[in-house]
């Protein structure tokens, strides 16, 4: 008899576009962000990807000292995979938003594969309160931000993780990055197969629409070859389940968390990233599919393991 395919959920805990006001439930401090990564992980995210902020006022932080307290504890009380950001916040630059990666050498970290308008504004039309001046800043200053990822920037990320033997998440938050992604892979940077995180419903990438994921695929697919790229898929806001469930459909792994929405439904806040883990999952075993343990995501994209990491 076939064995039922393998699908691996990521949760992102935290992230760095939602701010303090918007939940309560967003992990803030060193101790909220592990226990809502040993959550997930105990639901059954094999991967966790991970930033920090500010325990005082919950703003994004690439300082390697505040990821070291809850990565000691993420390794020491599960087996996940630990995915460490380079991409920070759009507001960073490149050099501080490769710190933690370059300081703990993890199993993976992500990376995003271009340049782009980054639009959280729209935002400001839900949320008029805030706790802290920062908040409001940083999404009135997003109508002129850029996120830099250009060129000489991926190349040099690039190199900085393969010396370390950390393999990479692929950030696609357009068509033009799987291009960029095509690019590096044909100049040797990037092993086969890659791991291509298609992104969906941030504005100034692609759209959320079902067309928008096939048009993801179809392009993966003449870029990369029907089987040549490990994909996951990730629906910003609203767009999380449905998307999430239509790629794991399609053959997709999956990403969840409070990092890419807020909600468990309709108006509902999502209490932890464990709900939104065990909601996919529900979603996933219906569908006759399995849930991939750490082990099983490791050798899906042939990862160093959780030994050979500096933390």
């Amino acid at each position: 008899m076939a064995s039922k395919r393998k699908v691996v959920i990521t949760c992102a805990v935290t992230g760095a576009i939602h701010t303090p006001s918007m939940s309560p439930h967003l992990p803030v401090t060193a101790d909220e962000i592990a226990e809502a990564a040993i959550g997930a992980a105990r639901a059954g995210a094999a991967i966790l990807h991970l930033h920090a902020r500010d325990p005082e006022t919950g703003k994004p932080s690439q300082d390697p000292a505040l990821f070291e307290p809850f990565l000691k504890r993420i390794k020491a009380e599960t087996d996940a995979v630990v995915n460490i950001t380079t991409g920070g916040s759009p507001h960073m630059t490149v050099a501080e938003r490769m710190r933690p990666a370059s300081t703990f050498k993890p199993e993976v970290a992500s990376l995003n594969m271009g340049s782009m308008n980054f639009g959280l504004f729209p935002m400001l039309d839900r949320f008029k309160e805030f706790k802290h001046d920062w908040e409001r800043e940083h999404l009135e200053n997003s109508r002129s931000l850029i996120f830099r990822n250009t060129y000489q920037d991926i190349e040099d990320i690039l190199t900085i993780g393969n010396a370390n033997g950390t393999r990479f998440e692929f950030e696609c938050y357009d068509i033009s990055h799987l291009y960029n992604l095509k690019h590096f892979m044909d100049r040797g940077l990037i092993k086969s197969p890659p791991f291509i995180q298609s992104v969906f419903g941030i504005l100034g990438g692609i759209g959320p629409d079902p067309e928008d994921l096939m048009h993801m695929r179809r392009t993966a697919d003449r870029l990369f070859g029907v089987g040549g790229y490990e994909w996951s898929i990730l629906g910003a806001g609203r767009a999380q389940i449905p998307l999430a469930t239509m790629g794991a459909a399609m053959g997709s792994n999956v990403r969840v968390g409070l990092e890419d929405s807020l909600w468990i439904g309709p108006g509902q806040l999502a209490q932890s990233n464990r709900s939104q883990v065990e909601r996919i999952r529900t979603i996933i075993e219906a569908l006759n599919l399995d849930v991939a343990t750490p082990d099983e995501a490791r050798e899906k994209l042939g990862l160093k393991g959780g030994d050979n990491v500096a933390f």
